[in-house]
């Protein structure tokens, strides 16, 4: 029983602490200063948060796991169990339940619980990830990514199937550790979904450069195991007219076989819930189940009515419009937060297909430019325009695809494309515009275009009257990088994931902080795609080195921690 001036605190249980369900939970925390929330969050893993995006650098072995930890909600009235799986939701008693007997009563339930890997219906693999034959993994969490990396030890020869984003990352990745590596996929050329036929090819050359063998218009037909391990992957023949390079019958012998065949969502405790469920979570525009209003469903696992790609953006865009929903109705503010979520911005850009994409299709890439970000409450929320910007990170190879691009799209009157096919300088660049702006763009083989492009589409920038400048020159004046950090203007976007700048890393450091982690947990900067980490280093060191009223210590270098 509450008296005048007395609130009893909501109680909130998110179901899911992996990128999605935590963001949520930071937003939380960060919004709830009256302590109008109780936060529960749920996590089945061990581990404290952590970036799966950056799980096949973690393969490549470009970044420790040490370093891909993401801030964890740190608010008085939040709790979070690692470790504690739910199995099943009274929604009559508005009680969670827990595989440790736990019982945990919520007003608003929130369903975070993400994808697991697909495994292909191939003789050999048994369909349940769970139950692999040993040298067979898919790379969807931590422990994955540590048994690939075990494994690559006494592993001379790799297969990975599937050549989407994640799988053109982890070949690249293998191949740099010295593996003799084959990429396998269906489809004409790798990343189909994103590169038409000419861009396909200047990528499959790239591949072909940097030490992996790719087999196209082939799939796999069995993973051959003797004695519970893999031994090899025999293929089968798909489209072998339009791959003549590939032999529909070829036998590749491999003692490691790793699946990057995309993922599906998790809805097992939604439906045993009686919740409405299709592909994924069938939720409306306010994220809210439309079987209970008092069920949400974010990331992965939602299906919302304008469709996913699977974006980990698209979640964090999700977890802070909901959050801003659950602060405003538990502090009974009046307006349009209170009544329900925030639609998506507009700048959104979802498919039509319902084909789930890989893991790894994620946020936009950085691009350190003058135009301010648009940011969310207290400047600390995403920008979330742009976020179907894919990239892979692949260190020297770039390849960056955006909005309406590749072989499936379909022309639009009013719109113009422009190439420049250059495969003997392993380059594609393709431009669309219409109405003045970039609405689409694909890049391979040259980084700086690809950056400046990105800005373009994400900024909505004018566009020059002949758009094939597009192709080459640089179409917005970009901040010099953080090694000449006085150069920078203040609003300079360092961090594009999180819309962090110039000023707020500053204000960071001014504040008292001296390391990338005091910046990562302040401002977010590095805990996406993780491309800004060197840039927010330098940043940070040039900021406390200056500094005229603060003394450095040498044991205290900012140096990436936790953060990639």
């Amino acid at each position: 029983m509450s008296g005048p001036g007395l609130r009893v605190p909501r109680r909130v249980v998110v179901v899911g602490n992996g990128m999605v369900g935590a963001r949520l939970a930071d937003e939380l925390a960060r919004r709830d200063a009256d302590g109008v929330l109780d936060v529960t969050v749920l996590g089945s893993e061990p581990y404290e948060p952590y970036n799966r995006v950056l799980l096949s650098d973690v393969v490549a072995g470009r970044t420790d796991v040490a370093a891909i930890g993401m801030p964890v909600a740190d608010g008085g009235n939040a709790r979070v169990l690692r470790g504690t799986c739910a199995v099943a939701v009274d929604r009559d008693a508005r009680v969670v339940l827990t595989d440790d007997g736990g019982r945990h009563p919520y007003d608003h339930l929130v369903l975070a619980t993400g994808a697991s890997a697909r495994v292909p219906a191939v003789p050999g693999l048994g369909g349940d990830p769970g139950a692999l034959p040993a040298g067979v993994h898919a790379l969807r969490t931590l422990d994955d990514a540590r048994e690939v990396v075990a494994a690559t030890v006494n592993a001379p020869r790799a297969v990975v199937v599937g050549g989407g984003v994640l799988g053109v990352e982890v070949a690249l990745g293998l191949a740099a550790r010295g593996l003799a590596t084959t990429l396998v996929h269906g489809a004409t050329a790798p990343m189909d979904r994103q590169l038409d036929d000419e861009a396909g090819a200047v990528l499959r050359a790239g591949l072909e450069a940097a030490g992996v063998v790719v087999r196209t218009g082939v799939r796999p037909g069995e993973v051959l195991v003797v004695g519970g391990r893999a031994v090899g992957v025999r293929l089968t023949g798909t489209v072998p007219a339009a791959a003549p390079r590939a032999d529909p019958h070829e036998v590749l012998g491999a003692g490691l076989v790793v699946l990057a065949c995309g993922t599906v969502p998790e809805t097992s405790l939604a439906r045993r819930a009686g919740l409405a469920v299709d592909r994924g979570v069938v939720v409306g525009p306010g994220l809210a189940s439309v079987t209970d209003p008092r069920v949400f469903a974010v990331g992965d696992c939602a299906q919302p009515p304008e469709g996913s790609r699977g974006l980990v953006a698209e979640g964090w865009d999700q977890a802070r419009r909901l959050a801003e929903h659950l602060v405003s109705l538990a502090a009974g503010r009046r307006g349009p937060a209170a009544g329900a979520p925030g639609r998506p911005r507009a700048h959104l850009r979802m498919p039509g297909e319902d084909v789930g994409p890989s893991m790894a299709v994620r946020l936009g890439t950085l691009l350190s430019s003058r135009a301010p970000a648009a940011r969310g409450v207290g400047g600390r929320g995403v920008d979330t325009r742009g976020t179907d910007v894919v990239k892979v990170k692949a260190g020297a190879l770039s390849v960056v695809a955006m909005g309406r691009c590749g072989s499936r799209r379909t022309p639009v009157a009013g719109e113009r494309a422009v190439r420049l096919g250059d495969p003997a300088a392993g380059r594609y660049v393709e431009a669309v515009v219409a109405d003045g702006v970039l609405v689409g763009a694909t890049c391979v083989g040259d980084a700086r275009v690809a950056a400046d492009l990105t800005a373009a589409y994400t900024r909505r920038t004018p566009v020059p009257a002949d758009p094939a400048f597009l192709l080459l020159t640089p179409v917005m004046p970009a901040a010099e990088p953080a090694s000449s950090p006085e150069h920078m203007p203040d609003d300079a976007t360092v961090c594009r994931c999180n819309g962090v700048t110039k000023h707020d890393i500053a204000a960071c450091v001014t504040d008292g902080g001296e390391t990338v982690d005091d910046v990562a947990r302040a401002t977010r900067a590095t805990t996406g795609c993780g491309s800004c980490t060197d840039a927010v280093c330098g940043l940070v060191e040039w900021l406390v080195r200056d500094a005229p009223a603060r003394e450095v210590r040498p044991e205290t270098p900012a140096v990436p921690g936790r953060h990639g």
